[in-house]
């Protein structure tokens, strides 16, 4: 999947916000957005908020917030044009990269909308986020500790700081530096589906070296909210963090914990470490006093991947 770098926007046929039928919110496409490294670079979608969902009685300062959501998909989910070309991902359009930023926009209407897509797409089909967790070719991870040179958070702060740029909104996050670096009122949604809780795994085990590194603890502390919507990938473990010591620092960190799965993830006989990693997830940040909120979806249906994807718009 290789990326040229270029930003366009668009508001293609079919993809307008629902609500509206106004072609005001409008999808930004940034292309080979680089990270911490300039060799590590990303493709982001960008939804701005929703104009014509404020009220005429905000203040100029309330319109111009500096609110983002962040959306880490899970496999064969890519731009719609290239799901197109694909047999498999032909079948899945409505789930496409374009359409989950609309929904997500619904979602979050007074939020910008940031969709990151994975680095690679090994046989077009497996997301692998390697830029943001060391990860094999089918995108399974091998989790580690924060690094004061690298990592999800690293690659996150400085992906956001150049689309943010990029897209000329007011008051960016700057990709390094203490308190004076994150723009007042600056706060995150992370929201992974699928294969792409990795990230936000990841981020979990980062926690406490990144809350006690005074150049990254004022970023973190900007995230107020992380949803893991039907975590999973192809390794056989660690679907779900299950080591009591980071998931501790996730209690006390004040992040709001969602957990939302469906049977296709948890109740798959065939991957039942699934279900009992997420059962253990929950009850240890129970343990420690952390009250993540959680759901079951779709629990009378037969699992499906439809009903998988349809989390996203569920959650």
């Amino acid at each position: 999947m290789t990326s040229v770098a270029a930003t366009t926007s668009s508001d293609p046929a079919g993809l307008r916000d629902a609500r509206s039928g106004s072609p005001r919110q409008r999808l930004q496409k940034q292309l080979a957005v680089p990270g911490a490294e300039s060799s590590r670079v990303n493709d982001l979608l960008l939804l701005r908020p929703d104009t014509d969902a404020q009220t005429a009685t905000q203040e100029p300062k309330e319109k111009s917030n500096n609110r983002h959501v962040v959306f880490f998909h899970g496999d064969i989910q890519n731009f719609q044009e290239e799901m197109s070309l694909q047999p498999e991902g032909a079948q899945w359009l409505s789930w496409s990269l374009e359409q989950v930023a609309l929904s997500l926009g619904r979602r979050f209407p007074d939020r910008h909308v940031w969709v990151v897509r994975a680095s690679r797409m090994y046989l077009h089909k497996f997301s692998c986020y390697h830029n943001f967790v060391d990860s094999n070719m089918f995108g399974a991870p091998e989790h580690s500790p924060y690094s004061s040179d690298f990592g999800a958070f690293h690659h996150l702060r400085a992906l956001l700081s150049h689309g943010m740029e990029r897209a000329n909104l007011p008051d960016p996050v700057q990709p390094q530096g203490g308190a004076d670096s994150i723009p007042s009122g600056f706060s995150l949604t992370l929201v992974g589906f699928s294969k792409g809780c990795v990230v936000l795994n990841q981020m979990v085990y980062e926690l406490a070296g990144a809350r006690a590194d005074p150049h990254m603890s004022h970023f973190v502390m900007s995230v107020s909210d992380m949803y893991w919507l039907d975590g999973g990938h192809p390794g056989g473990s660690e679907t779900w963090v299950t080591n009591k010591r980071v998931l501790k620092e996730l209690a006390s960190s004040g992040v709001s914990i969602h957990a939302h799965v469906t049977p296709y993830e948890v109740c798959d006989p065939m991957r039942a470490w699934v279900g009992r990693e997420h059962a253990l997830f929950i009850k240890t940040l129970e343990e420690f006093g952390a009250c993540p909120s959680k759901k079951l979806h779709f629990e009378d249906e037969p699992p499906s991947i439809e009903s998988h994807f349809r989390v996203i718009q569920e959650f």
